[in-house]
């Protein structure tokens, strides 16, 4: 359903503005019908006067015929009255809007003031302008016609003054009808405008804190009734939404729990595995034990059927079989010692990726299908790896058709890594039992060299020199050289002894001093000469190697050499 942005709002603000416009209109009118009856009151107060003015006119008239001596006052306040009226007369047809003044403008009123007017104009008025013109003589008749005028006059303004007052009236009664209207209008309006409210937001919102009452009390299955489109519509909208996904979450939570429990028990022997593989790997061990027990343990880990191990030499570029289980005597004959060119193991130490593929479908590096052959459904192929130098392949076959997740994929290369640096640390620990073998041979051929062979040198120069005196026939000169023999073989005799006793120090004896003052001890009971041993300071522990070095200098300077 689609909810129009905002149509509520548009709702409230239109329906307050209408009743608003509405107000504003009754409101003005009222006042513009109070404006024309304060109008309406100034016109009749005003033709009200000129019946005054009309009898006040008579009295000056009846002064100036009678009394000679104000006459001329009179005359001067009979003519202001004259203009008086004339500009009274001006005002109710005109208006006045600074008093305010002005006349209803209804057809009656407007003839009524036109009598008015047109008698003034016509009849009145000339006889009283002609009054103040005419002689003394002339006065008392034209006073007379004036007098038979009057009550004429007069009645033409109460008449016009009658008429005012019934408009007057009217315009008062309009405006009791326009205020009691306003009066029910705002009634009314309350009213609609309560129910509108009522309708459209309360009720709405009662339904909604209803239906959330009920959620919050695990009622997932409250929706709310759709009756409108508007923004209180979308919130129900909304609010069914969200109750049918919490409603849909909560039945499938144990699901989701069972499918996070059974993750977690997954991460937890991958884990498991990973380290019992690697305290597997950290034992002592030579490579082809390492990659059975690596071998074995992975194999038992993922239910696989069977699996091999093949280390890689660059010089030869051949995966050679180190371990395997679970594999026919024709499988290890062909796949004893594989060319990387060969088959999809030797594209993976080359540069490729791990794999994990059915026998039904294999990849296009597979040549030899050797697995095929064996009757596996799955096979595998991880690299062995140390330092991102490439050091062999491990395999897994399955006999039923078995899928590697992701987890898994990375998992085995993980162990691939560990397996790789396993290898790598007994062939470090090789190259350094081969150095120290070479180094002991080194240090042996330094021996004898400064030793036993410069005495074999000397007693072949003497053998040459008791060939010489036999020959000769001097038999005293071949004596003492036989002696002299005789001296250098006891003398090389005694120094292979020392050389061994030299080396059995070195290999029994592990304390410096000790070995020191053994030496002296055997120094003394050779030559019953007195030796004393003194340490000066403290200090760490020498490296083997230079102990051994240490031994070799007080070896060599408790063995002068003999003058030849």
């Amino acid at each position: 359903m689609l909810i129009t942005p905002g149509k509520l709002s548009r709702k409230i603000i239109g329906t307050l503005i209408v009743f608003f416009l509405i107000a504003l209109g009754a409101i003005g009118m009222t006042l513009a019908i109070s404006w024309q009856l304060e109008g309406v009151a100034a016109a009749i107060n005003d033709a009200g006067s000129e019946r005054m003015r009309s009898y006040r006119i008579g009295h000056l008239m009846a002064r100036v015929s009678e009394d000679k001596r104000h006459s001329q006052q009179a005359s001067a306040l009979l003519a202001a009255e004259i203009k008086l009226f004339d500009k009274v007369l001006t005002d109710l047809q005109n208006g006045d809007p600074q008093r305010p003044m002005a006349p209803p403008r209804n057809d009656e009123v407007q003839q009524q003031l036109l009598a008015v007017e047109a008698t003034w104009r016509l009849s009145v008025r000339p006889l009283v302008v002609s009054f103040l013109a005419a002689e003394e003589t002339e006065r008392a008749g034209l006073g007379d016609r004036y007098d038979a005028e009057l009550d004429g006059f007069v009645s033409r303004i109460n008449q016009l003054v009658l008429v005012m007052e019934h408009n007057y009236a009217s315009n008062t009664n309009l405006l009791r009808t326009a205020q009691a209207t306003l009066i029910v209008l705002a009634v009314f309006g309350t009213a609609m405008l309560i129910r509108f409210f009522l309708q459209l937001v309360i009720q709405p919102v009662q339904i909604l804190h209803s239906g959330m009452r009920r959620m919050t009390s695990n009622d997932l299955s409250v929706r709310l009734p759709v009756n409108s489109n508007d923004e209180l519509g979308g919130l129900a909208i909304g609010f069914n939404q969200m109750a049918e996904h919490l409603q849909t979450v909560y039945s499938t939570l144990e699901e989701r729990v069972e499918a996070k429990t059974r993750t977690l028990a997954e991460r937890n022997q991958e884990l498991g595995m990973l380290y019992e593989v690697t305290a597997l790997l950290s034992e002592p061990a030579p490579i082809e034990s390492l990659c059975d027990i690596f071998l074995q343990s992975i194999k038992r880990a993922l239910g696989a059927d069977g699996g091999a191990v093949r280390l890689y030499s660059p010089e030869t570029e051949v995966l050679y079989l180190i371990s395997h289980d679970g594999l026919s005597p024709d499988f290890l004959e062909r796949e004893a010692a594989m060319n990387c060119a060969d088959c999809l193991c030797g594209d993976l130490v080359l540069g490729g990726v791990p794999v994990a593929f059915d026998t039904v479908n294999p990849p296009k590096g597979m040549k030899l299908f050797t697995c095929v052959r064996e009757g596996f459904a799955t096979a595998t192929a991880f690299n062995i790896v140390y330092d991102k130098q490439r050091l062999g392949v491990f395999n897994l076959y399955f006999n039923q058709k078995h899928e590697l997740a992701e987890p898994e994929m990375q998992l085995l290369e993980t162990l691939g890594q560990h397996l790789g640096v396993a290898i790598e640390n007994q062939r470090l620990k090789s190259r350094e039992k081969e150095l120290a073998v070479s180094e002991e041979r080194n240090l042996l051929a330094q021996e004898l060299h400064d030793s036993i062979a410069q005495g074999l040198a000397f007693l072949n120069i003497q053998v040459q020199l008791l060939q010489d005196s036999l020959r000769k026939g001097r038999v005293e000169e071949a004596m003492q050289t036989a002696g002299q023999l005789r001296e250098g073989v006891q003398e090389s005799y005694d120094d292979v002894r020392e050389l061994l006793v030299h080396f059995r120090t070195r290999v029994h004896q592990s304390d410096l001093d000790t070995a020191i003052r053994s030496a002296l001890a055997k120094f003394e009971g050779q030559t019953t000469i007195s030796t004393e041993f003194e340490r000066v300071g403290e200090g760490a522990p020498l490296q083997p190697t230079d102990e051994i070095q240490v031994m070799h200098i007080v070896q060599e300077s408790l063995s002068p050499r003999r003058a030849r």
